[in-house]
């Protein structure tokens, strides 16, 4: 059996370590490869993106050598849906090998535009708050004042290239499969709005819901890695 690549792009704040628990319940012919961004993990010491331009030139080239004899599939969460949506947009234009399959998580489209709060504007402590409150960060990791304020900084800079990219009225349909996640009481991409991403295929489009918030993902990583074996091992 052919192996399939999977890459992960996390959402704001998060990094590649989010998706670690996937190995467990990955079939053996799928190969995990979370992709770290700056500024966290493995790649603390490298510059946070400035843009979104810039991320997805970065992304485009790791990608681009990782993928030159291998079929690969791309899972976004929340920021990392943005992110993968322009990623596939510059892979195009390049002329390069597109995934068998894309995964939008917890994000709606690029064409719907929303009067969010700018989050990059808030002081550290509001943005942390914020990041509590929606579950991105767990309470108990408060007393640990450097974690909270490495967090603050990753958060502010994915935030700042997600919040100045706004949103694109222009539809890049794309001859791709697409599966979209989100979660019943997601109050920052609703069901409704991921309802939309199916503008953006002239192919299938599959949806999943889940029985929680916008971060689903952590209480669900078996039921999700399901539905990735299933659909991307029928594509063998």
């Amino acid at each position: 059996m052919k192996e399939i690549k999977l890459f992960c792009l996390p959402y704001a704040g998060g990094s590649a370590d989010i998706y670690a628990r996937w190995r467990n319940y990955l079939n053996s012919s799928i190969e995990l490869c979370p992709i770290e961004l700056p500024g966290r993990s493995k790649r603390a010491k490298d510059p946070y993106y400035k843009s979104m331009g810039e991320a997805v030139e970065d992304i485009a080239s790791f990608v681009k050598n990782e993928t030159r004899n291998s079929d690969y599939a791309i899972f976004g969460h929340s920021m990392g849906s943005i992110i993968t949506y322009e990623l596939i947009c510059k892979l195009y234009q390049m002329g390069l090998k597109l995934p068998i399959h894309v995964f939008f998580s917890g994000r709606y489209p690029p064409c719907i535009e929303k009067q969010d709060k700018n989050m990059h504007l808030l002081s550290d402590d509001e943005l942390i708050h914020e990041a509590v409150s929606m579950g991105g960060i767990p309470e108990k990791l408060l007393k640990y004042t450097k974690l909270v304020e490495n967090a603050a900084n990753t958060l502010r800079a994915d935030y700042t290239i997600l919040e100045t990219y706004g949103h694109s009225p222009h539809i890049q349909k794309f001859d791709i499969d697409i599966s979209v996640l989100s979660g019943t009481n997601d109050e920052l991409a609703t069901v409704e709005d991921m309802k939309y991403w199916e503008l953006y295929t002239n192919k299938s489009c599959t949806f999943y819901t889940f029985e929680k918030g916008h971060f689903y993902l952590h209480n669900n990583a078996e039921t999700i890695v399901k539905i990735i074996n299933n659909t991307l091992l029928a594509t063998e």
